[in-house]
């Protein structure tokens, strides 16, 4: 855990008229046993406990009338990037089975454990980043939001990717230490302390609740 964490956040810093809920990639492929990834053999019961807490943020945020916005990754054989394949080939790893990640109408693109509902934003990407040739920014613009609490999978990939990428477009970042996951511990950690010292704040998901409860 970094050692900037943040257990009591001020009540202003995630008021529901200036705050949204962004979930991060909590998809079959990378949070389902039954998955691509759980397939080739990664844990996911290391993940359980984040998704758990994400469903008690999703319940609150969606009561207080905070806006609630769905991040997934959705990818199809035109998207996939000469350079990510490259990346893959060079580590010695099967970079067409892999590319094969949550497809376009596969169930693997799927959310797992908490579904969007009327009114909830769903965003699709096809990078890492939620902000990267999506319209993330454009509704957060138009919703006039400026502060995203952040959980969801992985720590150290995509919500790590999407946290920097709101930083840099200017919005007040919180990331949910308790709220996300890796299938490693020790990158989780790293991860948030990389993030504590360069642009988020980190708290858990009890300091949330609290602050949104008893708005």
């Amino acid at each position: 855990m970094a050692d900037s964490d943040l257990t009591e956040l001020q009540p202003d810093w995630i008021a529901p008229a200036r705050t949204a809920l962004c979930i991060v990639d909590v998809q079959n492929d990378f949070a389902s046993p039954d998955g691509l990834l759980g397939q080739f053999g990664l844990d996911m019961s290391v993940l359980q406990p984040a998704i758990e807490n994400i469903k008690k943020l999703v319940a609150s945020a969606r009561s207080k009338g905070i806006a609630v916005i769905f991040v997934g990754l959705k990818t199809t054989e035109q998207d996939d990037s000469p350079a990510w394949q490259e990346w893959m080939t060079r580590q010695g790893r099967d970079a067409k089975a892999e590319s094969a990640i949550c497809r376009a109408d596969t169930s693997g693109m799927d959310f797992y454990g908490i579904q969007p509902q009327d009114g909830d934003v769903v965003i699709y990407k096809t990078r890492y980043s939620a902000f990267f040739n999506t319209q993330l920014d454009e509704v957060l613009t138009q919703k006039q939001l400026d502060t995203l609490v952040f959980c969801g999978v992985t720590t150290e990939c995509c919500v790590e990717s999407s946290v920097r990428d709101a930083f840099h477009h200017d919005y007040h970042a919180i990331v949910v230490t308790d709220g996300c996951g890796a299938y490693e511990p020790e990158l989780h950690d790293a991860s948030l302390r990389a993030m504590a010292i360069n642009f988020a704040l980190l708290s858990d998901t009890q300091s949330i609740l609290k602050r949104w409860e008893a708005a």
